[in-house]
């Protein structure tokens, strides 16, 4: 039976410890959280897997130059 420990932490907290992290764990840890409480995250990385696969996608120099 899982168990669940509830504590308070402050944004202020969080924030620091996010600011903590090295970019690469940030970044894991960002993405993490936006796939946790955004199903439109979710389904938009869905909808660019589908496009990638179908071959719908340009270069970033087709679409920025260079």
């Amino acid at each position: 039976m899982p168990t669940a420990l509830k504590m308070e932490v402050s944004p202020e907290t969080i924030i620091r410890a996010v600011k903590g992290m090295n970019k690469n764990a940030r970044q894991a840890f960002l993405e993490d959280l936006l796939a946790a409480t955004s199903p439109e995250y979710l389904q938009s990385i869905r909808e660019a897997r589908r496009d990638y696969k179908a071959g719908r996608v340009k270069s970033h120099a087709a679409v920025f130059g260079r």
